[in-house]
């Protein structure tokens, strides 16, 4: 068996190498580093979108709470100004609002019954709902979602309705 010494391993590129190994393995670290940094600003962002996404289905749902309370508590009087509602507290919220306002469409005027349905007996009333909902409104991240809802009221024939030219009054 042969011996083994210290001249076996001796080399002469001892003097060439320059830590190349040390080089290479900084920069792998250098990019794992900013793999990381990246993934954890990408992980930031998604969090925020989230919340903004989030305040946006609040105020969503209080332009809509404020629409349902309208359509509940509206006076919908056709030659009355508009009824409006300014910074209304959704129930069990302690951040959503809203603001609606009913208006009459039309001037107020009333309008015959859909056709075939007895036009000379009833009126129609037109209405709109306009309803803003708002979330943290003073807030920098606050959101704020509007919605229309259009409203036909049926009522008594009016004076006011009158026959459309070329329009059957009724089915024969």
């Amino acid at each position: 068996m042969p011996v083994v010494t210290k001249a076996h391993f001796k080399t002469d590129r001892c003097g060439r190498q320059r830590g190349a190994a040390l080089v290479v393995a900084l920069l792998l670290l250098l990019v794992i580093t900013l793999l990381a940094v990246a993934g954890m600003n990408a992980a930031a962002v998604e969090f925020v979108m989230a919340g903004n996404e989030q305040h946006r289905q609040n105020a969503f749902q209080a332009a809509e709470t404020g629409i349902e309370q309208t359509i509940v508590t509206g006076g919908f009087i056709p030659a009355a100004a508009d009824e409006v509602h300014n910074n209304v507290a959704v129930p069990s919220s302690t951040t959503d609002t809203y603001d609606t306002r009913l208006q009459s469409d039309l001037g107020g005027a009333a309008q015959p019954a859909v056709w075939g349905n007895s036009w000379n007996s009833f009126s129609t009333y037109d209405f709109t709902i306009r309803s803003t909902g708002n979330f943290l409104a003073n807030s920098v991240r606050g959101a704020q979602s509007t919605h229309s809802q259009g409203i036909a009221v049926l009522a008594p024939a009016s004076a006011q309705t009158s026959a459309l030219p070329g329009v059957p009054t009724g089915f024969n």
